[in-house]
């Protein structure tokens, strides 16, 4: 292999993945070699957690389907990880890469794992008749995602999960290239975070829904530099009304997540900022999430997948856009309080709250931001 002097093999959950050295010791890996992204290890735990709740309740061919699979490090791990999946199909167009899967899956001894050289809506077309579909189809790319192919080529009841890495655009700074690339835009706010993932949910619905499949989330993540959603696919059209816009208040922080846009804050009058059009449903599933807290155990993942996983449960049935503790805090001119105190002030006075997946400072509630402001300063 060309590469071979600059290659190493390292561990990641049970699976031995080989990988160029570069992506290691460089901040940002250079792009004429094989790409690997060791930032996303916890990110591949969390798909190894879900993928295998998924199949031990999925009836069907388990067929896994990675449409830009760099080096292979996510199917490796699921091939090998995996009981129940049967068959792992990889595609790249950078023959470097999949060389260096395919010398990875004879390391661990797979039998299961299959490479594909192509272009990735050609990938996924090949999947795209009937019974011929994926149970798993995942697409992890720079940037934004092919969504209609990978609907296409995903199984009824199947899981389709995708990756955007274009934070830049999905936080506010090109609108144009957001309301082009997601038939929406953002607004800058401290839950940016969640408006993002709403963003791609409802560009995700929109698709699904023009080829008559309905999308729905059953988990979403988010990290520094990436965010994920895992959408149950259903062939069937969808009639729901989901699709709406949040509305912010840069004035005094009040917000909202409804159908029709808000122009007027109810709190203090002035123009609100609008985010959308956008996903405004649940962005979980509660019984799977339970689903994968209870495997997370029984597989090699980072501890802190379960914490997060029980942090999605409680938020699972709570109102859109959180808040931040350093936010309420800022308002009130005083220090952040601690975040279990503050959820059982708001419990305690009748109100339903709990942390968020979204932010390790941040909690969901019904309570109002002058309310909040109130109940904090007793």
């Amino acid at each position: 292999m060309q590469l071979n002097q600059e290659i190493t093999t390292i561990t990641e959950g049970k699976t031995k993945i080989l990988i160029p050295k570069a992506s290691l010791e460089n901040k940002v890996p250079p792009r004429d070699v094989a790409f690997f992204n060791p930032r996303a290890k916890i990110s591949r735990d969390f798909s190894i957690i879900a993928y295998s709740a998924f199949l031990k309740k999925f009836h069907g061919p388990k067929t896994f389907l990675d449409a830009m699979s760099g080096v292979g490090a996510r199917g490796l791990r699921v091939a090998n990880e995996i009981s129940q999946v049967e068959q792992v199909f990889v595609n790249d167009l950078n023959p470097t890469a999949l060389e260096l899967g395919r010398k990875s899956a004879e390391l661990n001894n797979l039998q299961n794992y299959n490479i594909s050289e192509d272009e990735t809506c050609r990938f996924l077309s090949s999947f795209s008749k009937k019974g011929m579909r994926g149970a798993i189809v995942d697409i992890d790319p720079f940037g934004s995602p092919t969504l209609d192919c990978g609907i296409r080529a995903t199984v009824h009841g199947g899981i389709f999960s995708v990756t955007a890495t274009d934070l830049q655009v999905l936080h506010g700074l090109f609108n144009d290239a957001c309301k082009k690339k997601y038939y929406g835009t953002p607004i800058k706010t401290e839950y940016a975070d969640e408006i993002a993932v709403r963003l791609i949910l409802g560009c995700i619905h929109l698709v699904a829904a023009r080829l008559d499949v309905e999308a729905t989330p059953i988990f979403v993540e988010n990290n520094m530099h990436y965010y994920r959603v895992y959408v149950r696919i259903l062939n069937k059209p969808d009639t729901r009304d989901i699709m709406g816009f949040i509305s912010h208040c840069k004035s005094c922080g009040n917000r909202g997540i409804a159908k029709d846009r808000k122009e007027l804050c109810d709190i203090c009058n002035a123009k609100m900022e609008v985010a959308g059009p956008l996903w405004v449903g649940n962005l979980f599933e509660k019984e799977f999430l339970k689903d994968m807290l209870e495997e997370a155990p029984n597989l090699a993942v980072d501890k802190k997948c379960g914490k997060l996983i029980e942090k999605c449960i409680l938020e699972s049935d709570m109102p859109g856009c959180y808040y931040t503790l350093d936010e309420v805090a800022e308002m009130r001119k005083s220090s952040p309080a601690s975040l279990e105190k503050s959820i059982m002030r708001l419990q305690d006075n009748g109100f339903v709250s709990s942390p968020t997946s979204f932010n390790p400072t941040g909690f969901r509630t019904d309570c109002k931001i002058n309310k909040i402001l109130e109940l904090f300063s007793i």
